[in-house]
This record gives structure tokens, sequence and C-alpha cells, in this order.
């Protein structure tokens, strides 16, 4: 079982340290294989006074920091093709964000840096239409490409999960199921998101069963302080508990 986790953004080298060798520890404890998950910048905040970064040079920084101090693989966002180059250096992964999916340079750009590529299907995208990003990305030779299923949108400030995209996507790729997203509620509390994660444990027990290869989880030590995204993350005290069952539901699928 594979674990995405971590802030929805960097905020400080000390919250990113605290997250990455609490989910550390734990996953070794548990037999996940664990990925650091923080964002350097959020570029589709609903409004333009939200916070986004504390820059892309301290956000790899931090990220540096942690990969040294805790000693996992990371992950996070990249939104220009010119960005790509910089971010590859320091990172295990790039992840192409749901509205972005299905921008061609910067597939291509990601798929070219060598890095694996977790691609976040859009809230407007159907399943099967997700082969075309995969056939991107690997039309530059790299094969090392994910594909995550975060809802889809029906209606006003809410996301649908319609588990059937699970085994279609998987034709293509590797499939994550983003625990935390699904959640989310766009835009739901005006000038930003809110979320219901409440709803978290049942759609992740839903994935296990529905075959997904991992799991993509925001977490923070008070969500209620977090800078972005707060309303849909499991709280880092509650990760222990969350990935246990999470991870006993998965074992019986695998």
């Amino acid at each position: 079982m594979l674990l995405l986790a971590g802030p929805c953004a960097i905020e400080s080298p000390e919250i990113c340290l605290e997250i990455a060798e609490h989910l550390s520890a734990v996953c070794a404890e548990i037999n996940i294989d664990y990925v650091f998950k923080a964002s350097f910048d959020k570029a589709n905040r609903t409004s333009g006074n939200s916070f986004r970064s504390i820059g892309l040079d301290k956000s790899l920084g931090v990220l540096a920091l942690v990969k040294d101090r805790a000693r996992v693989p990371l992950i996070t966002d990249v939104h220009e093709s010119a960005q790509v180059p910089e971010v590859a250096q320091v990172v295990d992964v790039l992840q192409i964000p749901a509205f972005l999916c299905r921008q061609t340079d910067l597939l291509l750009a990601a798929g070219a840096s060598g890095r694996a590529v977790n691609i976040k299907k859009g809230q407007f995208m159907a399943p099967e239409d997700m082969q075309y990003a995969v056939d991107k990305v690997k039309s530059t030779g790299n094969e090392k490409v994910l594909l995550t299923e975060r809802g889809t949108s029906f209606g006003y400030h809410n996301l649908v999960v319609d588990f059937r995209s699970l085994p279609v996507m998987r034709q293509y790729a590797p499939v994550i199921f983003d625990v935390t997203h699904s959640v989310q509620q766009p835009g739901g509390l005006g000038g930003s998101s809110g979320g219901q994660k409440q709803f978290a444990p049942f759609l992740a027990k839903a994935a296990a069963a529905a075959g997904s290869d991992g799991f993509f989880i925001e977490t923070h030590p008070d969500p209620s302080k977090a800078l972005s995204d707060g309303p849909n993350m499991i709280p880092l005290s509650e990760m222990m508990d969350f990935l246990r069952m999470l991870k006993k539901h998965w074992d019986l699928n695998a």
C-alpha cells in the first residue's frame, strides 16, 4: 500500500518535519510505503487574497530538508513547464494538478524529467479520457505514471466519487485515491473551500474495496490553523488510527 500524505501547502520547515517524521514512523510500523506530500504553490486558490506560497526557493529548501532529516521520498505539484527542471532536482514524484491534467506541454515536460508523474483526474474528466494524459507522459519514454481520483463535480460546491472510475483508470496506470480532496467542497465557504471530513473513512474504505493501489491524504497538526484546505484534512493525531483502519481494509483486497 502506497501513501502520499502531508500538509496541503508548505507553511514552515517545523510543520513539514513534524508531519513527515510522524507519518514515516507510523508507516514503518504498519508496513505502508510513504511519500511526503506538500505543495510549494497553491496556484488555484478560490480567492486571490488566500495564502499561496512562501516562495519557490524557500519551499524547495524545506522539501530538501524533509528528505534529508526524515529520509522519505517527496511529491509536489508543478503548474508550469518552466518549473519542472528545478523542482525535479529535489522531488521524486511530480504531481499534475487536476485542473491541468490536459495541459500537453506540462505533461510532456514532467515526463521528460525522468521523475515519476502523478496525474490527478480533473473534476470535469471522464475516467476513460485519462488514458490520453497517461499516453502523453509515456510518449517521452517515461513509464512511471500514476493516476489519482479526486471526485467529479456534479453540482455547486460539491464533489461526487464514482468508484467505477478506479478500475477504469487502472487499465492505464496504478490508481491512487485522494481521500481528503474527495470530501472537499470547492468554494463552499465563499472565499475558500469547505469540507466534510467526517465522510473520509467511508470513501477510503470503499476505494480500498474497489482496488486502489494507494491513497492521498492531507493532514496537519491543527487543521483549524492550516493555511489551506483545513476543513477536509485529517488531524495528524488521528492518522495512526485512520491508517490502521485503512490498511486493514486494503489488505483484504490486495
